[in-house]
């Protein structure tokens, strides 16, 4: 991602609305068409804005203790129709309850809390984490 990491730092992310219009370019270029969004951590930056912005491109969200979350207002979110599945470790009690917070104005959401896992709980509980990832895949129309 553009900014983080090792990556070069690149002018069109410094904003929000050019965050949202990088990922867009991602998803043309792939050819992805209605793609669910799956946006651990740091990634929030970029999929928030872009869930704001274009949230009829997506067929599905999936939060997972994002940061950015902060940055955008109850209504805001309430405007987002896409369905939603915030997944977040129990053991995270820093950033996932920062997020739970803002992301619960998101009308088309449900709410999974992964046992015995913390901020990454992708990693720390694969199978849990897969298990309810392809259950809220396979209710979407």
């Amino acid at each position: 991602v553009p900014g983080y990491g090792d990556s070069p730092s690149a002018e069109m992310v410094v904003t929000a609305q050019g965050r949202a219009a990088f990922l867009d370019h991602v998803l043309q270029e792939l050819g992805m068409r209605k793609p669910v969004l799956i946006s651990p951590s740091m990634s929030g930056r970029f999929a928030l804005p872009f869930l704001l912005l274009q949230w009829d491109q997506l067929a599905g969200f999936v939060p997972i203790a994002p940061v950015g979350t902060k940055d955008y207002t109850a209504e805001q979110y309430r405007q987002v129709q896409t369905p939603t599945l915030i997944l977040y470790g129990d053991h995270d009690t820093g950033l996932a309850p920062q997020a739970l917070q803002n992301l619960r104005h998101l009308p088309e959401h449900r709410v999974v809390v992964v046992p015995g896992a913390g901020h990454a709980c992708y990693l720390d509980k694969p199978e849990d984490f897969h298990r309810a990832l392809l259950g809220f895949l396979r209710q979407l129309k």
